[in-house]
């Protein structure tokens, strides 16, 4: 008689524990939200996108510099690497 048990309890766990996961999950999820009540109203940095919020940050490092004073090329190129393939060459 056992073993004819075990076969039936095999061959519908799937029928019989989908329903029941469904359930507690359904519970679990109800008894959370119930615990935690309402949720926290958004802060103020959280309305605007990370793209506005990137745009406000440069801007704010802009302000008081001098855009016109910038590097140049040459001396940009002076901390860059130079090729592998000149490296065995001469200066």
């Amino acid at each position: 008689m056992w073993p004819v048990l075990w076969m039936a309890a095999r061959t519908y766990a799937p029928y019989v524990t989908f329903p029941v996961a469904l359930v507690v999950g359904a519970v679990g999820y109800h008894l959370e939200w119930f615990l935690r009540g309402e949720p926290p109203p958004p802060a103020a940095d959280e309305e605007r996108s990370i793209v506005e919020q990137r745009e406000e940050r440069k801007l704010n490092e802009l302000t008081g510099r001098d855009v016109t004073q910038v590097l140049s090329l040459k001396e940009k190129l002076e901390f860059a690497p130079k090729a592998v393939l000149n490296r065995n060459r001469s200066a």
